[in-house]
């Protein structure tokens, strides 16, 4: 069913069972699988594939294109690929998610998040309300991203990651200087990070090592390490 308001762009692909609320705007060239849900005022960006089964709630933008000024120091790239979200995922209202973006099925986004250009999201994976990840950024899959996380961009998260509430990560070392690579935290497979940690530029968690609530961590973290503190460090036991 699409209601009357729907404006639908140019060689669009809508199959079939397709729920497309008021005031939406599909552009052109759009594939929208079967079973799908659209909310009310939806903005679906030129070339987005949207999978089967999937819900996109009301006020969201899909495949939106970054944008930038005269004193932004790395201009975000021209020519980026369609945004891609896969079977059976669910966007939660007012999310904003770029183009050049990949979100693999199942995968669950909150309200008010916002994606940037160049993520690849794995197989149900959440991000939590209001969390933001920026550009040039891998999830796996099963990864929990809760509430108010900043994933800054360069950064790397293997699969069955958790990440608490209010996380905080950085990418740039020396603060602002434009020649240098830009390299965010890499958390490896099964570590969980507690709610208000950071963690600074480079560093790598090891596969299942726990960051605790609060900490602020300047190094490397080995596999099954415990960690608390500022700056953090080892628990003893």
């Amino acid at each position: 069913m699409i209601d009357s308001t729907v404006k639908i762009g140019d060689n669009c692909k809508i199959e079939s069972n397709v729920e497309i609320g008021a005031y939406s705007v599909i552009e052109e060239n759009v594939v929208i699988g079967k079973g799908s849900v659209i909310g009310n005022h939806v903005i679906v960006k030129a070339d987005t594939v949207i999978g089967k089964y999937t819900n996109i709630q009301d006020f969201v933008i899909l495949g939106q294109t970054p944008a930038s000024n005269k004193k932004t120091a790395r201009k975000p790239p021209k020519n980026l690929s369609p945004l891609f979200i896969g079977n059976r995922a669910t966007i939660c209202s007012h999310c904003v998610i770029y183009r050049g973006t990949m979100l693999l099925n199942g995968v669950f986004i909150g309200n008010l998040a916002s994606i940037r250009e160049k993520v690849f999201v794995g197989d149900d994976s959440i991000i939590g309300r209001n969390a933001i990840v920026e550009n040039d950024t891998t999830i796996g899959s099963r990864v929990t991203i809760q509430t108010n996380a900043y994933v800054t961009a360069n950064m790397i998260i293997e699969d069955d990651v958790f990440i608490g509430p209010c996380f905080s990560s950085s990418n740039d070392k020396y603060i602002g200087n434009d020649q240098e690579e830009l390299q965010g935290p890499t958390l490896l497979k099964g570590a969980k990070i507690g709610n208000n940690a950071s963690l600074l530029p480079g560093i790598t968690i090891g596969e299942k090592a726990v960051i605790g609530a609060g900490a602020v961590v300047t190094k490397d973290v080995p596999a099954l390490k415990t960690v608390v503190g500022n700056p953090a460090r080892d628990i003893r036991r």
